[in-house]
């Protein structure tokens, strides 16, 4: 299977994020919104390094579970979300074989502003959560119980925003005060009712099919003709409850206190701890290649994840 590792279309305002290339579409129709589509590449980023090898599928993958996702939670009214199309009949002036190599990859959405807080839902400690705990028996400013372990599930699932770094550097855990700081607190406390309606929904239904979703993360924005209004609309955008964006556990092998097998990067994340063990890599760009079992162990993992959730 060949890999798409970046895109060059003949379409306005191109900027490259870490894994989706993005560019500006105008309206489809004279008053409507403007729009912006994304191309999820087979590129993979770890440590907020984008790795020089991809995932080849990955891509049309993760675009499919997450407009899943979005549908779930539009047709069960947890959110609005950007969606508009996947459709790449629906993106103007492209060539046919742009159009063959982007079937499956493209998410046409409404336009947006960015609200600059990533909107994390907790309902297992691991990851930075689970440093943090450990230092201080908090996570971002939420008070937990004490003993808890690695993996272990939390008496409550909880809201933990993040600062949304530029490319290449890290996000890091703020408290739900902080968070109101920078983007408002009635913008804060819609987006926290929100995004744990979501996760609570999403997480039972996942887990009826045999995974956990540990945690997750949003991102949201305004439509951008509205953006200035604090009582406009607010969007899920860019991708919902994938691998690259969730913690996702297999619920028939989870053991508390210890790290959990996954169906997400942490596979990756693992490979490369070994080389900043070994002294090979030191977190920082440029990355180090992957081995082919890894790249075949990774794909394998998402497609495991989509079948479960999605049959």
């Amino acid at each position: 299977m060949d890999a798409m590792e970046r895109t060059n279309l003949p379409l306005q305002d191109r900027r490259e994020g870490k894994v989706r290339d993005v560019y500006g579409l105008p309206p489809a129709n004279s008053g409507e919104s403007p729009r912006i589509l994304l191309v999820a590449t087979d590129r993979l980023s770890a440590f907020d390094v984008v790795l020089p090898t991809p995932i080849p599928g990955k891509g049309r993958l993760l675009t499919d579970i997450s407009t899943r996702w979005f549908q779930f939670i539009e047709q069960r009214g947890l959110a609005y979300t950007f969606l508009l199309s996947t459709e790449v009949s629906d993106i103007p002036g492209l060539a046919e074989a742009d159009r063959a190599a982007l079937q499956g990859r493209v998410v046409i959405g409404t336009r947006c502003e960015v609200v600059p807080v990533e909107c994390v839902a907790r309902g297992y400690l691991a990851g930075s959560g689970w440093v943090e705990y450990q230092q201080s028996g908090r996570v971002c400013g939420v008070e937990l119980p004490p003993g808890l372990r690695q993996g272990d599930r939390l008496p409550q699932p909880i809201f933990t925003p993040a600062t949304k770094a530029e490319q290449g550097a890290h996000d890091e855990n703020i408290s739900f005060e902080q968070a109101c700081e920078i983007a408002g607190e009635e913008t804060m406390r819609r987006l926290r009712d929100m995004t744990m309606r979501i996760y609570t929904e999403a997480s039972a239904y996942a887990l009826e099919r045999g995974v956990i979703i540990a945690d997750t993360k949003f991102e949201f924005g305004r439509p951008v003709e509205s953006a200035g209004d604090p009582g406009s609309p607010l969007l899920l955008i860019d991708e919902a409850l994938t691998p690259d964006s969730s913690r996702f556990w297999p619920a028939d092998e989870w053991r508390p206190g210890e790290e959990q097998p996954s169906f997400d990067k942490q596979y990756v994340r693992e490979h490369l701890l070994q080389l900043v063990e070994q002294g090979a890599w030191n977190k920082r760009a440029p990355g180090p290649e992957l081995p082919a079992d890894v790249v075949r162990n990774t794909l394998g993992r998402y497609q495991e994840a989509s079948r479960r959730l999605f049959g």
